[in-house]
């Protein structure tokens, strides 16, 4: 495979090109079973998101931009509010 412009090579996902450098952009968002976690991140800060989430229990953990956390998602849930205690 070769370098694109600038040097940057393609990274694929699910048959959608994506560059490194729309990786490094503040436009992803993580979702979960909750709603929005959180949006823009960069895709490293969005990953480390989904993995202390995920050693927390949370469930549906996904990377999206955020573009798409919008039109799927109903109002933010911030990331540092607590699951909700499980029923009895």
């Amino acid at each position: 495979m070769s370098a694109g412009r600038a040097g940057i090579l393609p990274a694929e996902c699910s048959g959608i090109q994506t560059t490194v450098s729309e990786l490094t952009e503040k436009q992803w968002a993580v979702l979960s079973e909750r709603g929005c976690e959180a949006t823009d991140l960069t895709h490293e800060e969005a990953r480390r998101l989904v993995h202390k989430l995920a050693g927390e229990g949370r469930h549906g953990l996904c990377i999206v931009s955020n573009e798409a956390a919008h039109r799927l998602s109903g109002p933010a849930v911030p990331a540092h509010v607590p699951n909700l205690p499980k029923r009895a």
